[in-house]
């Protein structure tokens, strides 16, 4: 069955979309510079390889807020955040650097990296590729690409250039024609995402359903509204090589133990 065509996100994705255009647009003069920084900046850990382990890799993320649920820790302080939760065992820091909607910013990144040895992944909504120059030259491992939030023409410029830079990616994923893009493009890590990012619902039965359908040769990540162990359980179950986790750990009191009671789960591996 021929896959629907592609048309511009809409609802709170669709705002994303635009704003991180403008954002991008705002770099483009900077691109020289930006490169230049790229090519000198040191090997980050591989993402990748953090995690290819034989329990869930847990990939804990600094969230101050976000649309879906408002303020989460608006003080939270991104470099003793990130500590804690490798402190906590977690295989990667998910770092949101968007800063309208999700009080992120680039320093946030930079405070984690200096704070922790393990790969650090660059959140946000890249839509052009100076926004991947900006990532590896502040030294990202990884950068976050969203399929629906991109055209299939876009998804493969980003994903090459992403390619050209040594910088990982994760491609993010709700549906079975977005995993069949996502494999176009020789993505190494999938996301699947529970949450639509354009009503903003969650469907826990997403990462369920599409997970088993990843090759066993790609990492592959669920994503959104876990909180228990017994939540990464059913995602390990269903295949699930890592978990990517951020209102939970970022609201908790102590967020090393909020990681520690999420990792160990073992994972069970995908035949596909």
């Amino acid at each position: 069955m021929q896959a629907a065509a592609w048309s511009t996100p809409t609802g709170t994705l669709g705002t994303l979309v635009a704003e991180a255009w403008k954002r991008a647009e705002s770099l483009v003069g900077s691109t020289a510079d930006l490169s230049r920084a790229a090519s000198r900046a040191l090997p980050a850990p591989a993402l990748a390889s953090a995690l290819a382990r034989t329990h869930v890799g847990i990939i804990a993320e600094v969230k101050r807020r976000s649309p879906s649920k408002g303020a989460i820790n608006p003080l939270l302080d991104a470099g003793a955040g990130a500590l804690a939760y490798a402190q906590g065992g977690a295989a990667a820091i998910s770092v949101l650097t968007e800063p309208a909607h999700f009080g992120g910013s680039t320093a946030d990144l930079q405070a984690a990296i200096a704070a922790i040895t393990v790969p650090v992944l660059k959140k946000d909504f890249h839509v052009h590729p100076v926004q991947l120059i900006e990532a590896r030259a502040l030294g990202a491992a990884a950068a976050l690409l969203i399929v629906r939030a991109l055209s299939p023409d876009q998804l493969r410029t980003m994903a090459d250039a992403a390619r050209d830079l040594g910088l990982e990616t994760i491609v993010e994923i709700r549906d079975e024609a977005e995993l069949e893009r996502a494999l176009e493009v020789d993505a190494r890590m999938i996301g699947v995402n529970n949450r639509d990012l354009e009503t903003l619902r969650i469907d826990p039965t997403t990462s369920l359903r599409l997970l088993p359908l990843i090759p066993s040769s790609v990492v592959g990540i669920a994503e959104s509204g876990m909180r228990t162990a017994a939540d990464v359980e059913a995602v390990a179950d269903a295949g699930a090589d890592a978990v990517l986790i951020g209102s939970f750990v970022s609201a908790a009191p102590d967020p090393a133990a909020a990681v520690r009671a999420l990792a160990g789960i073992r994972r069970v591996g995908r035949n596909a």
